[in-house]
């Protein structure tokens, strides 16, 4: 079982081990952090620079391996220690925080988890990737890897979930590989690439709806700046990077047994899985449709997949209790995220109070009409990409609302914005370290050669960097 899988499965879906010595280092960091927050509080009034302590404090926690849930409600804590707000003002404060966007991202990404359940049990998943592969055939070597990486593209996008969708497509595409010759890295690298750009498309899945919020954009601008160019590169450059990790371990003993590839029980208890999936496919293209039409914002998902769940659920002939049922255990799975979301709802609140970006911009003044705009962009994809902890929909509502402001003064358009969050929250998927994502395609694969996951995702990722570099070129 993956990493990631692991952790969904717990109570707690960003749950760390750390060690002793730094948990205590993480103990006297969180004290010491609060402790100034409390003097700052006394000391000032109003906008101020100290408002910019809850941040570092998060990230500093954070990165030093601190429960993500835990970092930030000493975030929270101490931002309402600076602000001087009494037990009353708090409650208040995390009364309304319920109904901010930020806390829909995070119940929209619960009620995904609930929808990816009832895809699962209905057989749409499967039904999904046993389709395309049909389609694709298994005589030509590269239909096959383009099958691979399309039916774990569409799954994912579907289900709005990697390692979910992944662990449904695995038993299906690994003995169609393994009958062509292809090695366990090889397998590993189509499925780690099509799920990749599949995540990157999916329409509802909170860290896009997360992008689309940001930089107040419909899905259409945000597949066409962003995430349809990822998905295109990957599937263009694909078959050669998968090509290339074939040449390097062939005959290195890194072949499948076919006798292993027997696929397990499905847990499918669906009478009508064609069905369901036409269901699924006609419901969901009609919901992307409508909400691109109407512009529809954060709130539309929140509508959009539950219908999603129940539909699909009725049409594969599962029971209303039973799709009730199915919808809550996968919600349950993920339910820390909500709490996590509406934490940063509040912290996001209390910043907003303390404004210490405000008094920035009110030193920077005229400085910031001098500023690059495609600078701003580079410098914060960057900051996401290798120094923001977090989920990537955490990730992405941190950045704008830490740098949205600076970033639209610099004159960052809502397309380049677009470029600059989806980089900065994905773009460490394809390195430069190894990370759940790519562990979690390496153990559905059978595969322990995390070397050739890492030339894979370096060889996706060096492309990308410089065809982002040329839409913010255009888009700034």
């Amino acid at each position: 079982m993956s990493q990631d899988q692991t952790r969904i499965e717990t109570a707690n879906a960003y749950q760390v081990d750390v060690a002793p010595g730094r948990r205590r280092l993480l103990n006297v960091l969180a004290g010491a952090g609060l402790v100034t927050s409390i003097v700052a509080g006394l000391l000032t009034d109003g906008p101020t620079l100290w408002g910019l302590l809850p941040i570092v404090l998060y990230a500093v926690l954070c990165l030093l391996g601190l429960d993500i849930v835990v970092g930030t409600v000493v975030a929270v804590l101490s931002g309402v220690l600076i602000a001087g707000l009494s037990p009353l003002e708090t409650g208040t404060l995390l009364g309304e925080s319920l109904a901010d966007s930020v806390t829909a991202i995070g119940l929209i990404i619960v009620l995904g988890a609930g929808v990816g359940e009832v895809l699962r049990v209905t057989g749409v998943a499967s039904t999904i990737v046993s389709g395309v592969m049909r389609v694709a055939g298994d005589r030509s070597r590269v239909a096959v890897v383009l099958g691979v990486m399309i039916a774990c593209l569409i799954l994912v996008a579907s289900l709005g979930t990697l390692a979910g969708a992944l662990a449904v497509a695995a038993p299906i595409v690994l003995p169609i590989t393994a009958r062509l010759g292809y090695t366990r890295a090889a397998t590993a690298s189509m499925i780690f690439i099509g799920g990749c750009a599949g995540l990157t498309v999916a329409p509802f899945a909170g860290s896009n709806v997360a992008i689309m919020t940001a930089a107040d954009v419909d899905y259409l601008t945000y597949l066409g700046y962003g995430a349809g160019p990822l998905a295109l590169l990957s599937l263009v450059l694909g078959p050669f990077v998968v090509a290339f990790i074939q040449r390097r371990t062939v005959g290195t003993g890194d072949d499948y047994d076919l006798s292993e590839l027997v696929s397990g029980d499905s847990a499918t208890t669906a009478r009508s899985p064609r069905i369901a999936t036409a269901t699924f496919l006609v419901v969901l293209l009609a919901s992307v449709v409508y909400a691109t039409v109407t512009e529809a914002g954060t709130s539309f998902p929140l509508l959009a997949l539950p219908l999603l769940g129940i539909v699909t659920g009725f049409a594969g002939r599962l029971g209303a209790r039973d799709i009730a049922e199915h919808m809550y255990r996968g919600g349950a799975k993920l339910i820390s995220i909500l709490l996590l979301f509406w934490l940063l709802a509040a912290l996001f609140a209390l910043i907003d109070q303390l404004a210490p970006f405000q008094v920035i911009l009110d030193e920077l003044g005229p400085e910031l009409a001098t500023i690059s705009g495609f600078g701003v962009a580079i410098a914060v994809a960057l900051l996401g990409w290798v120094g923001v902890p977090g989920a990537t929909a955490a990730q992405v509502v941190l950045l704008d609302k830490v740098f949205g402001t600076l970033a639209a003064s610099a004159g960052v358009g809502p397309a380049a914005w677009v470029v600059v969050l989806l980089f900065a929250s994905k773009a460490d998927t394809y390195g430069p370290f190894p990370n759940a994502n790519m562990v979690g395609a390496m153990g559905l694969a059978r595969s322990s050669d995390l070397k050739s996951m890492l030339i894979t995702g370096w060889m996706l990722l060096l492309p990308a960097c410089v065809m982002y570099a040329v839409i913010l070129l255009v888009t700034t």
